[in-house]
């Protein structure tokens, strides 16, 4: 972080100069202001070079700075600190470089005078619309400490169910890692020393035998097209996926998986009614709920149905009248719905909503993780099987 060299008045009329460490002038000059000293020079240190690198894939903003931020904002607004002063407080908080650079501009916008959703909403990569209409219903209302306070414990808990899940596949993901690097050794160094060895012999090789020196000699001789494959095939992913057809194809495929379909069929239900709860509550009419709410979910299906809802709430039908006829959304969502809509309590009924399937997707992945470790083994065992008897069973012919 840059260092600045000032000179300044300090309450006792007296001239003092110093060293003060900010991401920019603008907010160096903040933090002399709020120490009640006037300004007679500020300048940048010369000397020291600043070695913070920014590496745009390292430094890219997750998920977890944006939670942690909107916690540390929440505490601040609450304790009745000001709201440029919160954002200057917080740039010293934040490790991630391009991070800080983005509150560091906001915080000068709002000096300025711009609206902070007006200037969270210039930096849409970071800021979801969601992040952006929550904090627009805050200022609206006055209530924006509160809001903020609510926006932080959804999305700590949003944050947390993700980490959850992601935590539960690294185990299989590192298991079948494992398994495809050392099926690669043995096909590069170890296969090829044995189809020297059985070629001398000239016997007869059993079949598994054949099919795995054919795969090693195919790895050895094409493995420039094989790499080239997969790399076609990721960047081929990525495309489809960016079509509105292949978002469809994709996104209802995933609905329609065996175990995992229902996993998702939960999480995207959570985004729904945790972020239209959210919205709702920092005082954001339906409609506009509606339309956010559909980007937040970020499943083809279901963006689809939540679109229709909205536009049958603009037309003057309830909330729950497409969610009933849909059989992606288990009954008892678009029961729930109804009567909070019929007792004016909808926040109140979505947030229970909420709690259900957070619990039911924990139970979920806790047992998906206690019937994955034995198929694991199975697969592995099967697979180091298959390996080892194409290997030894041509040599225990040999001996014989």
């Amino acid at each position: 972080m840059p260092v600045f060299k000032y000179r300044a008045i300090n309450r006792n009329k007296q001239a003092v100069s110093g060293l003060v460490e900010a991401p920019s002038d603008t907010a160096a000059a903040g933090v002399l202001k709020e120490k009640d000293l006037a300004i007679i020079s500020l300048a940048e240190k010369a000397g020291k070079a600043n070695m913070e690198i920014e590496i745009p894939f390292l430094n890219n903003v997750k998920p977890k700075d944006v939670v942690i931020f909107s916690r540390q904002f929440s505490v601040l607004i609450s304790a009745g600190v000001a709201l440029v002063q919160s954002l200057r407080l917080l740039t010293e908080q934040t490790s991630n470089p391009k991070f800080r650079k983005i509150i560091v501009a906001v915080g000068e916008e709002v000096d300025g005078g711009a609206r902070l959703s007006d200037s969270l909403e210039k930096r849409a990569d970071v800021f979801s619309p969601f992040y952006v209409n929550v904090i627009r219903s805050g200022e609206t209302s006055g209530k924006l400490d509160e809001v903020l306070n609510y926006l932080a414990d959804e999305l700590e808990k949003d944050y947390d169910m993700t980490s959850k899940i992601k935590g539960a596949m690294i185990y299989p993901a590192f298991v079948l890692f494992a398994l495809g690097g050392v099926a690669v050794v043995m096909m590069v160094f170890v296969v090829p020393k044995l189809t020297d060895m059985m070629k001398e012999t000239g016997g007869e090789l059993p079949l598994a035998t054949k099919m795995l020196m054919a795969a090693s000699g195919f790895m050895l001789g094409y493995w420039w097209l094989i790499l080239l494959i997969l790399g076609g095939i990721i960047v081929g992913y990525r495309l489809f996926v960016k079509m509105p057809a292949g978002k469809r194809i994709v996104d209802t495929t995933l609905l329609g998986l065996p175990i995992f379909g229902k996993l998702y069929q939960k999480i995207y239900l959570v985004r729904f009614t945790r972020s239209f709860q959210t919205l709702l509550i920092g005082g954001v009419n339906i409609a506009r709920a509606l339309r956010i709410c559909a980007d937040v979910v970020d499943n083809y299906v279901y963006k689809k149905l939540i679109l229709d809802t909205k536009e049958k709430v603009e037309d003057g039908d309830s909330v729950s009248s497409v969610f009933s006829e849909s059989n992606k959304v288990p009954i008892m969502v678009s029961q729930m719905m109804s009567i909070g809509e019929e007792t004016g309590k909808l926040d109140v009924v979505l947030d229970k909503v909420t709690d259900f399937y957070t619990r039911e997707i924990n139970n979920t992945v806790a047992n998906l993780m206690t019937l994955m470790e034995p198929i694991i083994m199975i697969f592995l065992g099967v697979g180091v099987g298959v390996m080892v008897a194409a290997i030894i069973l041509p040599m225990y012919n040999m001996a014989g």
